[in-house]
């Protein structure tokens, strides 16, 4: 581990972003060039005085999960997550690889969103959620394990299936078996993925009964979401689906008719996660 150019880099890259380069409001009285410490450190969900420590160059070694985080809060170009990988005393992830990062292109996107969005893989696991997503479904993104994955959610804890309406259950069941299918199909003898999947077969007999099927069907572009929020109640959406060029991550952005009482819970949801934020 190169402390001292690590923190040069990590430096430089935060001196070189703008607020609005991450979706933030540049506010009175700014002379910081860049962004902020505490800015970076919100961005990638650790604490402000860690990532003073390691732009000090006192910091302890960084995992790869924290350097994952730390190149999607600085949205770092694949080449520029390597080098930090690299400083950082890491092995570079393989391209081939399936990667937690996301490209900066993508976060620019979702920064420009003040609706619901979030970043997910192909096995369903949020990797970067807007904090309107975050009042909207919950901090997915902060799950650990296989939890972090939708379908298991689905299939092995029923709270989850209660936050959707109970007609709605066979529908999402099976788009989730068909999408685990397609993933699989694209990440050939991946580890993670068969694993999800042998814990699922063991785990849940709906699983099981709906994957003996075979469906493939997987639907993409547009499709209605009723949710049950804990809060406003019932919240009928739209969710748009954008995938990125090798379909191994979705940009998911949920929208409601302007003027419709949809529109308002998710102005309201909005209003409520500033208020928690600010506690």
């Amino acid at each position: 581990m190169d402390r001292d150019q690590l923190a040069d880099f990590l430096r430089r890259r935060r001196e070189a972003l703008q607020p609005a380069d991450v979706g933030l409001a540049k506010g009175p009285r700014r002379r910081t060039e860049g962004l902020r410490r505490e800015e970076v450190a919100l961005l990638a969900s650790m604490s402000t005085d860690y990532y003073a420590r390691l732009e000090q160059r006192r910091g302890p070694q960084p995992s790869e999960q924290m350097l994952t985080a730390l190149a999607r809060a600085l949205r770092l170009t694949h080449g520029e997550r390597d080098h930090l990988f690299r400083l950082a005393g890491h092995t570079p992830q393989a391209r081939g690889r399936r990667s937690e990062h996301v490209s900066p292109a993508l976060m620019r996107v979702l920064d420009s969103l003040d609706t619901p969005a979030q970043v997910v893989d192909d096995l369903g696991r949020a990797l970067v959620q807007n904090p309107a997503a975050v009042a909207l479904l919950g901090d997915q993104a902060a799950l650990r394990g296989l939890s972090r994955c939708m379908v298991y959610r689905w299939f092995t804890d029923p709270d989850e299936r209660r936050l959707y309406p109970e007609a709605d259950w066979d529908r999402h069941a099976r788009s989730h078996v068909a999408g685990l299918r397609m993933a699989l199909a694209r990440r050939d003898d991946d580890a993670e993925a068969r694993e999800l999947l042998e814990r699922l077969l063991t785990e849940s007999r709906h699983f099981a009964e709906l994957w003996d099927e075979h469906d493939v069907r997987v639907h993409l572009g547009e499709e209605p979401k009723a949710m049950i929020h804990p809060e406003v109640g019932l919240i009928e959406l739209d969710c748009q689906i954008l995938l990125s060029e090798n379909q191994a991550q979705a940009l998911l952005v949920y929208t409601a008719t302007p003027g419709s009482e949809a529109a308002e819970k998710l102005r309201l949801l909005a209003v409520m996660g500033r208020q928690k934020l600010a506690k």
